[in-house]
């Protein structure tokens, strides 16, 4: 992007249209950080969108892939990019060059929203580069705050290390290793920032201390029963001997990629490549993790911003016509800007008419319900709560009600063989929540954690998949294996589940194989 990079700027009148709904933005009482819009042709908007939203990443294949994929679908009229914005202090937001004047207006109130959320909503609290490596506290954010993310530098940093990288080892070798972690970068604690999983070095319980059996003897004859060499020789074995018991890790580890930084035998440049992708995987977490909650808040303010106080009555039907076009469903996918504005305007109804707390739902008259209406007016304070300190799954499980439900003719669907098409396979409440959590709980990734490096004592790297009721794709599991072996350098083994028994799967870097087990002979637990 170096190459445009200077002609970038938006047009005086746009900077002057911004300034307006940065005002109007304040004066509903979006609390943001300073953005900075550019304006970009399409191409140069498909490159960013390949990068991420960054205008310089690490070199590597599939972002040029990515970029084929979007020019293509911009091509044939299948989709377009009306916007981007990332997550940093300041945020820059991208403009398509060619949008109508109401659909820049729209794109600029979508985009406050946005930054409102990025700065305020507890998760991107761990994008802040000047307390990684720290517990944060999630609730409590000083009034002053302006934290650090200036995330544009840090990711062309990455970029300069990997290029030094294939300059001093070679393209291939680098790629081919980015291939490699890019297959496990979703093998990470996404809690971790605000979760204190391993206690500090000195914080350890002391181990206890050996008692070496003795014989009996009386006084006299103890030098002679119990010689101080034997002792001290005896001692020294069983210390060995608990230090080789001793399991690694302690407890399992969610945290698959800081685990093989620590203990895999890598090369220092090996560790380096590794800890840049598990560094930027941690980046895209929190975006992962509210999805429809940071979607449906700025497709929320883009709404009453347009509609009450930005666009004109000669602007309003193109502007419905646009908004419709963003809020429809297609099929075989789920649309977080429908679900989550809709599901924010329900919120705010239900505490503007204190549709809430143990009268509402200990009331069991329909009629009584459908007319309750207490005006209390708490639905806007409630919202902005909301959007600081809930994620999608919280957000989902706590404001998904049955009414909401059937208001939206929310179902769930599933593959016919019989018709060879999708048909609805419930309307019932529970399943159509159940199916939504589950999709949404660790962004749809198995949960898998490092559970002995030293399996069955013979160096081999043991992982556990927490079963959720959803088995694991034979193909992403022998290639995750795969992956887990370059860096481990040794066999690598995954005990989970399948069609209802559990399973060991190893790869020896060479062949794949699978064995069942008996419930009683799981290795879980086990000391290598």
């Amino acid at each position: 992007m170096a190459e445009f990079a200077t002609k970038t700027g938006i047009p005086a009148y746009l900077r002057r249209e911004q300034r307006r709904v940065e005002e109007v933005a304040k004066g509903y009482g979006l609390d943001f950080f300073p953005v900075v819009f550019e304006m970009l042709s399409y191409d140069q908007m498909n490159e960013i969108a390949a990068y991420g939203g960054f205008p310089n990443r690490y070199p590597h294949w599939r972002f040029g892939m990515d970029y084929e994929r979007l020019a293509k679908s911009y091509e044939y009229g299948l989709s377009k990019i009306y916007e981007m914005v990332i997550n940093s202090n300041p945020s820059y937001a991208y403009l398509l060059e060619g949008n109508s004047f109401t659909d820049q207006k729209l794109v600029m109130c979508h985009v406050y929203g946005h930054v409102d959320f990025f700065k305020n909503n507890y998760a991107f609290r761990a994008t802040d580069l000047d307390s990684q490596g720290r517990t944060v506290d999630p609730v409590h954010q000083p009034p002053d705050y302006a934290p650090n993310r200036r995330w544009i530098d840090k990711m062309a940093n990455h970029g300069a290390a990997v290029r030094r990288l294939m300059d001093r080892h070679g393209i291939s070798p680098v790629e081919e290793l980015i291939d490699q972690c890019l297959s496990l970068e979703n093998l990470i604690d996404p809690h971790a920032p605000f979760v204190v999983r391993r206690r500090a070095a000195e914080e350890m319980d002391e181990p206890q201390a050996l008692e070496v059996p003795r014989l009996r003897a009386k006084d006299y004859l103890e030098p002679f029963i119990n010689p101080g060499e034997y002792l001290e020789a005896e001692k020294q074995r069983l210390l060995e001997e608990r230090d080789k018991a001793k399991r690694t890790p302690a407890e399992p580890r969610r945290d698959v990629l800081q685990f093989l930084m620590e203990h895999a035998p890598l090369e220092r440049w090996e560790r380096t490549v590794l800890g840049v992708i598990r560094e930027e995987a941690y980046y895209f977490v929190p975006q992962m993790q509210t999805k429809i909650m940071n979607e449906g808040w700025a497709s929320y303010w883009h709404s009453r911003m347009m509609t009450e106080r930005v666009a004109d009555a000669s602007e309003i039907v193109e502007y419905a016509d646009n908004n419709a076009g963003v809020m429809s469903t297609a099929g075989g996918r789920l649309n977080p800007y429908k679900l989550g504005v809709e599901l924010f305007r329900h919120i705010e109804e239900r505490w503007d008419k204190g549709q809430f707390g143990r009268d509402w739902e200990e009331c069991t008259e329909l009629d009584q319900k459908q007319h309750w209406d207490l005006r209390l007016g708490l639905g806007r304070e409630k919202i902005f709560e909301v959007r600081k300190l809930y994620s999608d799954v919280t957000f989902i499980d706590e404001f998904l009600t049955p009414e909401f439900a059937l208001e939206q003719g929310l179902f769930t669907y599933e593959w016919s063989s019989r018709a060879e098409r999708f048909e609805i396979a419930s309307r019932e409440f529970k399943q159509i929540k159940e199916r939504l959590l589950s999709q949404l709980t660790n962004a749809g990734s198995p949960e898998i954690d490092v559970v002995d490096a030293n399996h069955e004592n013979r160096g081999e790297l043991l992982l556990e998949h927490h079963h959720r009721g959803v088995d694991l794709r034979n193909d992403y599991a022998g290639e995750c294996l795969r992956a887990l072996v370059r860096l481990w350098k040794r066999p690598v083994c995954l005990l989970t589940r399948r069609e209802g028994k559990s399973v060991m799967l190893r790869f020896d870097g060479t062949a794949h194989s699978a064995r069942e087990l008996s419930e009683t002979k799981e290795p879980k637990g086990e000391a290598g």
